[in-house]
């Protein structure tokens, strides 16, 4: 068995989940540095964050980010890596978030392929955008839906439109599925098209079969995201009281599998530029 650090994720709260959804999502950024504390003592050492605006409505906006940027490293110092999504949600479209991760220059960014590989960026717009946040050192995330996401990153790398960096993938597993509830077997597309691809990682899933599915994930030496972005139960199917025992769950099940999990320290060298 790997005993390769596991990378583990938390995403508190995503874009359209609100209190009506669970009284424990954090819409705030004193609620989202609440949680991100609770979060690293639990295990986590990453915390995927989404803003929102005074609506409480999905927002991509800078000064907001920087806000609760500022707010959840107050709580948590460099004991975790912060990073925002770019998110369209059905608010955005692709050149107002990539504008957003240029202006912000976060520490760590999510960017699903498919939201930016689009005919008004172009591949000439891709390299850019790319060998741009490769030359800044951004640790980037890929968000893939499919093994048809996976074909094109491969094709794009290979073409050298995306350059040669650290870069890390997050397959996004059961997006698809009926009633969008993940299964452990989600898995094996992505892992045959990746094939010996040199990107670590990572799983995201939905429904109480998270825990399985990164279990799972954890086995074949990947990685995990867990929390009330795409999750609310826990794996026998009870309410989670918070992110916090999600992040539980998925630790000991790297701690059954015999890989210790990363620290921040080690996520940032990991995906230092070389």
């Amino acid at each position: 068995m790997t005993a390769d650090p596991l990378i583990l994720t938390v995403a508190p709260n995503g874009a359209y989940k609100q209190h009506s959804d669970h009284p424990a999502v954090p819409l705030t950024p004193q609620a989202l540095a609440d949680t991100a504390r609770r979060c690293l003592d639990a295990g986590a050492a990453m915390l995927h964050l989404h803003i929102r605006d005074a609506q409480g409505r999905h927002s991509l906006d800078v000064e907001g980010y920087r806000e609760a940027l500022r707010v959840v490293r107050q709580a948590v110092g460099d004991m975790m890596v912060l990073q925002v999504t770019s998110e369209a949600a059905r608010v955005y479209q692709a050149p107002q978030q990539i504008a957003m991760v240029r202006e912000l220059q976060p520490e760590a960014v999510s960017i699903g392929l498919r939201e930016v590989d689009v005919p008004v960026v172009g591949e000439a717009g891709l390299a850019a955008f790319f060998g741009e946040l490769a030359a800044r050192g951004t640790m980037v995330q890929v968000i893939l839906y499919d093994a048809a996401d996976v074909a094109r990153w491969q094709a794009l790398r290979a073409a050298g439109t995306i350059p040669d960096a650290p870069w890390f993938l997050l397959f996004v597993l059961g997006r698809y599925s009926a009633g969008q509830t993940s299964d452990p077997r989600d898995l094996l597309p992505f892992l045959a098209a990746h094939g010996d691809g040199p990107e670590p990682w990572a799983v995201c899933a939905f429904g109480p079969t998270e825990q399985a599915c990164v279990t799972a994930a954890a086995a074949f030496g990947g990685h995990a995201r867990v929390g009330f972005e795409n999750n609310l139960r826990l794996r026998d199917g009870r309410l989670a009281p918070d992110n916090t025992a999600l992040v539980a769950q998925a630790a000991e099940a790297a701690a059954t599998l015999g890989r210790p999990l990363a620290t921040a320290a080690q996520i940032r060298e990991r995906f230092r530029p070389r």
